[in-house]
């Protein structure tokens, strides 16, 4: 059963193979056997799921049907869950109970989906390996020794070692794309303000977005469709109508136009990625479509502007996590002062920290234009280019990452090191763009991912070219050793 794809579980709830509750309580087991080698989940959530799972069954026994009714999932720790620890992998929300469920959750919970947990990762997302989380880090099931990718680890490992099929996540820089890229997966960011953000708590407002990580493009179809549309709870969420995402999966893919950018094949790449990554033309040419090298000129300005303008974000957000209302709380503070020092001190990790100060002094006066006003000029260059890209193509394709996985403490003495493997993610953010990883080949045993960029609100274009590759490659069936 652990085998089986969200697409499979679907269709085999739908023929009555097995029902919603013995599925979950194969899963739950499976959780409870392999997790601790991975620390993938924060919190299981057996009684709910079990009665989710009941309720799901029932409604199908009443002649109610839908791709997600009893399908398993699990949430990104960062996704309000009414009543159930929402922690956002720091000690600071150990002790917090979210009183509702964010848009996203309760959208889900309406299709039927049966949550079984909530997943670790990087805290307050700010991360790229899922090592600052306050619960540990999360082990790649590719190789116990080496990183998941961040900030949604924890959704990518218990996908990725069939924990379950399907798990939502959020992307401010690439935290769904890079850890997709790390584990074999397909993760799709979709267009800012496609999915809402109610209830997702805030890392950097103008950059979040939630979105689906699964082990194919029509798994990622299934759970955008449950995720997507209009939100008058978030002044983000943009109304437009929403696609079904599935219908255009069989799309022929002739004469589709693919840009591939000369910037992305630099002297930071590895050159097996490279390899991988023109294999994987060579196979979409095979399908039809038509390559074309573009330019994205502005591209080696984007990591230091969104080192400015996420920092900047936080700094704002996080601003409310000051002991007073609800976190974490120092023991005795002698006065107001002492209270929001100890409490935040105690409360937020080193990755935390260190992100809130450049953000403070970014926005601080005499260096707001220096920093912060110039950061948003060179955010509009990068828009412009993708701008003018799409005049001449339909989709940009590149890798998703320019390594493998790295080994667990690696790069932690080197916050810098980090920040650069996210060189070829963080443009779409900037831009608002949709953009979708999936896997592409494997290097000393390490999945590879395959990037894919398309215009706003184009996601159906980008599950469209992934599920033709996937029908045409293997790469997404392979499973880690020992899963």
């Amino acid at each position: 059963m652990h085998q089986m794809t969200l697409a499979e579980i679907a269709r085999g709830l739908a023929d009555k193979k097995f029902s919603s509750e013995e599925l979950t309580k194969v899963l739950l087991a499976r959780i409870t056997q392999l997790d601790p080698q991975l620390n993938s989940f924060i919190s299981l959530t057996e009684a709910l799921a079990l009665e989710q799972a009941k309720a799901a069954d029932a409604r199908r026994a009443n002649g109610e049907s839908g791709a997600l009714l009893g399908a398993p999932i699990a949430h990104k720790d960062l996704f309000c869950t009414q009543g159930i620890r929402t922690s956002c992998g720091s000690k600071m929300l150990d002790n917090f109970k979210a009183p509702y469920d964010a848009t996203v959750v309760a959208k889900l919970a309406a299709a039927g989906a049966v949550t079984l947990g909530k997943t670790n990762m990087d805290e307050f997302a700010m991360g790229s390996a899922n090592e600052s989380s306050w619960y540990g880090a999360v082990k790649n099931p590719w190789n116990l020794e080496h990183v998941p990718g961040g900030s949604s680890g924890g959704s990518a490992a218990a996908v990725a070692a069939r924990l379950l099929p399907a798990a939502t996540a959020t992307d401010t820089g690439g935290s769904i794309r890079q850890p997709a890229a790390f584990t074999n997966l397909t993760g799709l960011k979709p267009t800012y303000g496609r999915v809402s953000r109610w209830g997702m708590i805030a890392y950097a407002s103008s950059l979040d977005q939630g979105g689906p990580l699964a082990r194919t493009a029509e798994d990622c179809a299934i759970l955008l469709q449950g995720m997507a549309g209009f939100d008058q709870n978030d002044s983000t969420s943009i109304d437009e109508p929403v696609p079904d995402y599935s219908a255009s999966l069989g799309d022929s893919l002739q004469g589709l136009r693919i840009g591939v950018p000369k910037e992305y094949f630099s002297a930071g790449l590895d050159p097996r990625i490279a390899e991988l990554i023109q294999n994987s033309i060579k196979e979409l040419q095979k399908l039809g479509a038509v390559i074309k090298e573009i330019s994205l000129p502005n591209m080696q300005h984007a990591i230091p502007a969104y080192y400015v303008i996420a920092p900047a974000e936080a700094s704002s957000n996080l601003s409310r996590f000051d002991g007073v209302r609800f976190g974490h709380r120092c023991e005795q503070p002698k006065d107001l002062i002492d209270l929001y020092k100890r409490s935040r001190g105690e409360g937020f990790g080193p990755e935390v920290q260190r992100r809130i100060m450049v953000g403070a002094y970014a926005l601080s006066a005499g260096y707001y234009d220096a920093y912060y006003l110039k950061a948003q000029k060179i955010r509009r260059l990068v828009k412009n280019d993708f701008m003018a890209a799409f005049n001449e193509v339909d989709i940009i394709l590149g890798p998703t990452t320019p390594n493998p996985a790295w080994k667990l403490g690696a790069k932690n003495s080197d916050p810098v090191a980090a920040y650069l493997e996210d060189v070829y993610t963080i443009t779409a953010n900037l831009a608002g763009l949709p953009g979708l990883s999936m896997p592409a080949g494997f290097v000393d045993g390490l999945p590879v991912g395959v990037q894919l960029l398309a215009p706003y609100f184009q996601e159906g274009r980008l599950l469209n070219v992934a599920h033709q590759y996937q029908l045409n490659t293997d790469w997404h069936t392979r499973t880690p050793t020992g899963f």
